[in-house]
């Protein structure tokens, strides 16, 4: 085993920091080689850590010195991710070699020792940026991938983001304060990771799912003011923006409103924005739950481009065209979007964005052009010139333009068009990619029905406080109760959500009665929070900030992989630790389970 001496373990600057300045300066750098170029009498090394890249130089020596000979000899042998520490003194590069991409580029070290630290194997890809891995791959070589700068940019951003975040809340008047992670399974949504106790045989802990019952004593208790930066757990099916654990910023506010808890969360995410080099508005745009839908077909809009959605049943009810006519009479609605320009698509794009609507439940996509002054095409025919002249003014269309039709029940004409106008804006390149629109949505229903249960289900959770005016309508129309819920979204990704709670007992079963939990339920799944409400709860809300998404939306990720140091995959496993993996009999018996395993899954 290598024995090193403190001073070569030790750098002086790292692989970033060196310039003019520190020309005829005696330096020692640590780092990984990122490349190494032998040309015949003189070794040329890129040295790389997370703070940069500097380039090494090793002379053959001209004399006899043996040491000298042993050090070029030793740098001939480098090879890529090798760690080294080498001495040496700062030198200009020459103005012919100076590299203008690189901080660094004006200077170069003339090496005057070298050690070699440790050896890499070869490694299964380049940690660059520009390496095209496949992503399987980089999961399960994660401590290389991790050197790649754009995940390092990643990491080191996402530490910056949490420390702007306590910064705002600090400063406040906001306490972090931990909850526990071993706590009772509450399961209202997502499945609960459970744990097995040793102690207590035949019990289990669940992991939470979100800190919410907590953080609403914690109310209780006075605290007044909470966050904390929290893992949290869900056992559900996996997406690019899901993750089977992942962090959130969680707050709560004792004496607050809907604007309160949404100014002090403009405030974070402007700090956040500030970081990152982005831009927050001054006031963010507040759009209703009904209208988001309306104009978008969806409560989280992507509102950095026009092209609304437009309900056209009116128009054209009266027209001779079966499909919607059909829809039409079992209660449906027809809607529109209008593609400026599209007149310009061929039928084989038409085609292309038929099937895609397709592929959200479209049972067709119907479509006119219009050019020449009248419209052309598609069910053109099926439209008299007085419908032609509303769907004109509907919809803002003009020659050029073109548009799409869809005509089911409300929530699958919603779902085909909401998707359509996000690839139309895409493919059409109708915004910047580098443009950022927010919104708060408010006023969502308090509950959804469904179909497979039969029942009622809180939109967000059962914890969310009914609009006052609504009171009444918890027993009588549940569909119609409003709740004090709002989320924060981004370009069309929800990064957050929150909502004025229940603090009254009486409100609280009013709310469970309505989704159809009894008292007995309610008090073995909730019976600590309710007694918490008992003894003297302020009126209180909060919000819950994913902290993966607003970090895959500052840098520009397609996936929350992307910013995770260990994620996991879409099934839920982490390919570098081969979890989750079996465990011993030993283990099983001292929780007294044994694994049963279908024969299907043999």
């Amino acid at each position: 085993m290598d024995n090193f001496t403190d001073d070569v373990l030790k750098r002086s600057h790292n692989c970033g920091a060196l310039r003019a300045t520190d020309i005829s300066t005696s330096v020692r750098l640590c780092g990984w080689v990122r490349s190494y170029r032998d040309h015949g009498g003189v070794v040329f090394i890129d040295l790389r850590d997370r703070y940069g890249i500097t380039q090494v130089v090793f002379d053959l020596p001209k004399d006899n010195d043996q040491a000298a000979q042993a050090m070029y000899t030793l740098a001939r042998s480098l090879r890529n991710e090798w760690v080294i520490s080498v001495a040496g003194i700062v030198r200009h590069r020459g103005e012919d070699r100076v590299n203008p991409k690189l901080p660094t580029g004006e200077v170069e070290v003339l090496g005057t020792s070298l050690s070699v630290l440790n050896r890499s194997d070869t490694v299964p890809f380049e940690p660059d940026e520009f390496a095209n891995v496949a992503e399987e791959t980089r999961l399960r070589f994660r401590y290389v991938d991790i050197r790649r700068p754009d995940m390092t940019r990643s990491l080191v951003l996402r530490h910056e983001i949490c420390k702007a975040m306590r910064t705002a809340l600090d400063e406040r008047g906001f306490t972090e304060v931990e909850t526990p992670f071993l706590t009772r399974s509450t399961p209202e949504g997502a499945r609960d990771f459970l744990v097995p106790s040793r102690l207590q045989r035949g019990m289990f802990y669940a992991l939470p799912q979100s800190p919410q019952l907590f953080k609403q004593i914690l109310m209780v208790g006075g605290l007044d003011k909470y966050y904390q930066i929290v893992r949290c757990f869900r056992d559900e099916d996996l997406r690019a923006d899901r993750q089977p654990e992942f962090t959130q910023l969680d707050l709560e506010m004792s004496f607050c409103t809907e604007n309160d808890v949404m100014e002090v969360t403009d405030e974070v995410l402007r700090r956040v924005c500030k970081i990152a080099g982005k831009q927050y508005p001054d006031r963010v745009t507040r759009i209703t739950y009904d209208q988001a839908v309306a104009d978008y077909g969806i409560d989280r809009p992507d509102m950095r481009f026009g092209m609304l959605l437009r309900d056209v049943s009116d128009i054209v009810g009266g027209c001779d065209f079966k499909v919607f006519a059909d829809a039409l009479s079992r209660g449906g609605i027809v809607k529109a979007i209008c593609p400026p320009g599209g007149a310009k698509f061929t039928r084989k794009d038409i085609d292309g964005y038929t099937a895609y609507a397709a592929g959200f439940g479209a049972k067709g996509l119907a479509w006119c052009k219009l050019e020449n002054g009248a419209f052309a095409g598609g069910v053109a025919k099926f439209l008299p010139e007085g419908v032609q002249q509303s769907l004109r003014e509907r919809l803002g269309a003009t020659d050029g333009d073109i548009i799409f039709f869809v005509a089911d029940k409300p929530s699958a004409v919603n779902k085909v068009l909401s998707a359509l106008r996000v690839k139309l804006g895409r493919d059409m390149k109708l915004y910047s990619e580098d443009a950022f629109a927010w919104c708060w949505v408010t006023d969502f229903p308090m509950f959804e029905y469904s179909e497979e249960e039969r029942r009622f289900a809180a939109m967000h959770h059962p914890f969310t406080s009914p609009r006052l005016e609504d009171l009444d309508k918890l027993s009588s129309d549940p569909a119609a109760v409003k709740a004090r819920a709002y989320d924060i979204v981004c370009n069309g990704t929800e990064l957050g959500g929150g909502s004025i709670r229940i603090h009254s007992t009486q409100v609280q079963s009013k709310v469970f009665s309505a989704l159809g939990i009894g008292d007995e339920e309610a008090k073995n799944k909730f019976g600590f929070l309710l007694d918490a409400l008992r003894y003297g709860a302020p009126p209180h809300g909060g919000l819950a900030l994913g902290l993966d998404r607003v970090v895959m939306m500052m840098v520009g990720a397609s996936s929350l992989r992307d910013v995770i140091a260990f994620p996991k995959t879409q099934r839920g496993m982490c390919l570098m630790t081969e979890a989750p993996s079996l465990v011993t009999d030993a283990q099983l018996a001292e929780l007294d389970l044994k694994v049963i395993i279908p024969p299907e899954e043999l």
